[in-house]
């Protein structure tokens, strides 16, 4: 998670300084909302993906019990 932050960070500063350059200084509202959305977007999709990893990797996904299998292998 510290290296996603760190790429999060990353990314939303050249995001931001991006709509500077190609903007100027419009709203400081954009640039909240910019960094606010990219931000939350990159860190909710490497906390879900570390919980698929973390479900992989300790089994859980192999406990479960199909009840359609039988109906796929006839």
């Amino acid at each position: 998670m510290r290296w996603m932050m760190a790429t999060t960070v990353a990314l939303v500063v050249v995001a931001i300084s991006v709509l500077y350059r190609s903007n100027g200084m419009v709203s400081v509202h954009l640039y909240i909302a910019t960094a606010l959305g990219i931000g939350f977007t990159m860190l909710l999709a490497s906390a879900l993906m570390g919980l698929v990893f973390l479900s992989s990797g300790t089994g859980h996904d192999d406990s479960i019990i199909d009840p359609l299998e039988d109906e796929l292998n006839r």
